[in-house]
């Protein structure tokens, strides 16, 4: 008896406990979904509706760029791009296998992809190809069910309609390197381009805009569902250049596949109305991606196809330097516009001696017929009273040796060499000889194309130190940002000197002893001056001298002379200024005079035609007289 009422207590007890620890848990229980539903309710409700909702970032269309009468030179395009999701896919190589037979996957497209993968965080997309054909596009999406993680993307890319004729000036878009990651989610975008050259690079964020987003309900298996709203964030703007694409035709066509530069502008705003540099490169080809065998081909062209040689090409400017030297001498007051010096064709220095380029001589020159005929011993003798410095300051007032600051990456400064220079460069002290060579635009002097028609600008404006520019105006959807009127300090030269100099250009082309003058243009009113320039690129012998000259023509195109000439339109009342430079072209008053002659021809019709600056014919300035 006494057995069974202990037994029925420890019973009662256990009763009592399990009761109790079955309260205590559904407390907790109950404790717990009150502090999840209640409590922490906003944060699993904001949970599921991430889950629920998808965020995708949206890429915004690049602004278009277009010349100065609004004709498109880089625009977008529709295209098709198949993207990797890694975490999806589950085994990207194994996806990437089924990929590959459905369409063309490239062995370095395949290593890209998976270094990509291993690079970015798995739930970035990684676009495995671009530019898909519409039959492409389909056969993907019929197979989507046993592509994991693969999908169709819609976006837009870049194309260039004139190709290699703008290539130097718009450069190229292509695809975000790891080194330019900044954070900024855009740049993580499978297809993502952003510029990597040329105006593209300069004005990038203004082009770029700004990323919108959409968002997407999805299902547990993460198929969309329904678009739920969408913002196109703010496209990029659109860039007017100074351009005029019929004239950069025009000048790209006149250079031909030469190795050469161009540079046109006028003389009063600084817009470079056209800047070719040839041969030039497909940038559309950049944009899709260029294989070893396409790059191979562009850097080992000897006549450099990448390279600006309008801002970034460095050349001794030759004859084309003589006006320089001729406002300096004349500025230091060591000569006369009467003052004449004895050409017999050379001149002795200690035991050197300094040819002029018509062996017989010139006669007795002075400064008009030192310009208009090229001596070379009259400039000897200049050069040897001014002094390299007075000469290489003048230079810098004309705009050469120094950037000029376009708004292209890549400019050059020339070099205009001074005693000081050569000594901290080389090592050693100026020598006398190296100034009569500076003298004639040879030597350690060197300049762009861009500086020569600057120079040229200068020189034709009469005052102003006028600097070049490639940006018109930007345009958004809010506002327009345009250049004002171009404000320029003045030179600080005597407009008497300068009036003696272009006189002397004028007779170059015009008078029948110039050494331009077959060159001319012939029609009243739009008559150009100018000046020819041959640079050496080799030093000729004094056997060689004694045998003959060997003419350009006879010699390999890399030991040829360069071929310059600078000029500047209408002679009487300037507008247009122009310089060309021909790699190995030979003599200046042969190959590059034409050229400039078809040029200030060609942009002096378009601006009767359709205008082509912000200055009225009827008002622009003549230059100053003295």
């Amino acid at each position: 008896m006494q057995r069974d009422q202990d037994r029925h207590k420890l019973f009662t007890r256990r009763v009592a406990m399990l009761a109790g620890g079955k309260f205590i848990l559904l407390s907790g229980l109950a404790a717990r979904m009150y502090y999840l539903q209640v409590i922490e309710s906003e944060k699993y409700r904001t949970l599921a509706e991430e889950n629920r909702i998808n965020i995708k970032l949206l890429p915004p269309p690049r602004g278009r760029i277009v010349d100065r009468s609004g004709v498109p030179l880089a625009v977008n395009r529709q295209n098709y791009q198949v993207v990797l999701v890694s975490e999806q896919a589950g085994d990207p190589e194994e996806t990437l296998d089924r990929l590959g037979q459905i369409i063309e996957i490239g062995e370095s497209d395949r290593r890209r992809v998976l270094r990509e993968i291993r690079r970015k965080r798995s739930f970035v997309p990684v676009t495995v190809r671009e530019n898909l054909k519409w039959e492409e596009v389909a056969r993907i999406e019929v197979n989507a069910p046993d592509l994991p993680g693969v999908s169709i993307e819609e976006g837009q890319t870049r194309f260039y309609p004139f190709g290699e004729s703008t290539a130097h000036i718009l450069g190229y878009v292509a695809a975000v390197s790891q080194e330019e990651l900044t954070g900024d989610p855009l740049l993580e975008l499978p297809g993502f381009r952003i510029g990597k050259s040329g105006i593209e690079k300069i004005h990038d964020l203004a082009l770029r805009g700004a990323g919108g987003n959409s968002q997407v309900e999805v299902n547990a298996y993460g198929r969309v569902i329904r678009e739920l709203s969408r913002n196109e964030g703010q496209p990029g703007q659109e860039l007017a250049l100074t351009i005029d694409m019929e004239l950069q035709r025009m000048v790209v066509d006149r250079l031909a596949d030469e190795g050469a530069s161009a540079v046109v502008m006028d003389v009063h705003t600084g817009e470079v109305l056209a800047m070719a540099s040839t041969p030039g490169y497909e940038p559309n080809a950049f944009n899709k991606g260029l294989d070893a065998k396409q790059w191979r081909t562009l850097v080992s062209n000897p006549k450099a196809p990448l390279i600006n040689k309008s801002i970034a090409g460095q050349y001794a400017p030759g004859s084309t330097f003589k006006m320089v030297v001729a406002l300096a001498a004349l500025e230091k007051g060591v000569i006369s516009p009467s003052t004449t010096f004895y050409c017999p064709g050379s001149l002795k220095l200690g035991n050197a001696r300094f040819h002029c380029w018509k062996r017989g001589g010139h006669g007795r020159v002075d400064l008009d017929m030192g310009i208009y005929q090229s001596c070379d011993v009259y400039f000897y003798e200049v050069a040897k009273r001014t002094g390299i410095e007075a000469i290489t300051a003048m230079a810098h007032r004309l705009g050469l040796g120094h950037k000029l600051d376009l708004d292209l990456p890549g400019e050059r400064t020339g070099l205009m060499p001074t005693r000081e220079w050569k000594l901290a460069t080389i090592g050693i002290p100026w020598q006398k000889g190296e100034t009569l060579i500076a003298g004639i635009g040879q030597g350690y002097v060197l300049t762009t194309p861009l500086q020569l028609a600057v120079m040229t600008a200068r020189l034709a404006n009469g005052k102003y130190a006028v600097t070049p520019h490639l940006t018109r105006d930007l345009v958004s959807a809010k506002k327009t940002e345009k250049r004002g009127a171009p404000e320029f300090e003045t030179m600080g030269i005597s407009s008497n000197h300068l009036r003696l100099v272009r006189d002397a250009m004028i007779a170059t082309v015009n008078y029948k002893r110039g050494t331009a003058y077959r060159a001319r243009i012939e029609e009243e009113g739009l008559e150009m001056a100018g000046k020819t320039g041959t640079a050496q690129v080799r030093r000729i012998s004094k056997a060689e001298r004694d045998r003959g000259v060997i003419k350009n023509e006879d010699l390999p195109w890399e030991q040829r002379d360069h071929a310059l000439f600078v000029g500047y339109a209408p002679m009487h009342k300037p507008r247009f200024a122009a310089a060309v430079v021909v790699e190995h072209g030979g003599g200046g008053s042969k190959v590059a005079a034409p050229i400039v002659r078809d040029i200030l021809l060609k942009v002096q019709k378009l601006e009767r035609d359709k205008g082509l600056t912000n200055i009225s014919a009827s008002e622009t300035p003549a230059v100053e007289e003295g």
